[in-house]
């Protein structure tokens, strides 16, 4: 398990990289699996990844697990990896948006 320096820095990581609440996460991950051939049952829609980085915003620090753990340090490499983006075309920067908000992430929100 990660010592308690490490995690105190990831936890603070991973929340400033989910910038979106838990609520916020959950319709966003509804909305965007909407569609009538492939709407899953709403409490399984979006991917699993986000699936993951939601059950982990309902979490206390010392409820999460090495899984949890693994998510958050991913979700953090994938959204420092795309700030680092600049100047997309704009249908471009719209997949980009919504791929990041799939994980809790809208570039959008201050």
């Amino acid at each position: 398990m990660t010592d308690a320096l490490e995690l105190d820095a990831l936890w603070e990581d991973f929340h400033r990289a989910v910038n979106m609440t838990s609520a916020e996460l959950a319709a966003w991950l509804k909305v965007r699996d909407a569609a009538e051939d492939t709407e899953p049952l709403p409490e399984q829609a979006g991917s699993p990844t986000g699936q993951h980085v939601l059950a982990i915003l309902q979490k206390r620090r010392t409820d999460l697990t090495e899984d949890d753990l693994r998510v958050m340090r991913k979700v953090v490499d994938t959204v420092d990896e795309e700030a680092d983006v600049e100047n997309e075309p704009e249908a471009e920067d719209t997949r980009r948006r919504h791929r990041l908000m799939t994980i809790g992430h809208d570039p959008l929100k201050p």
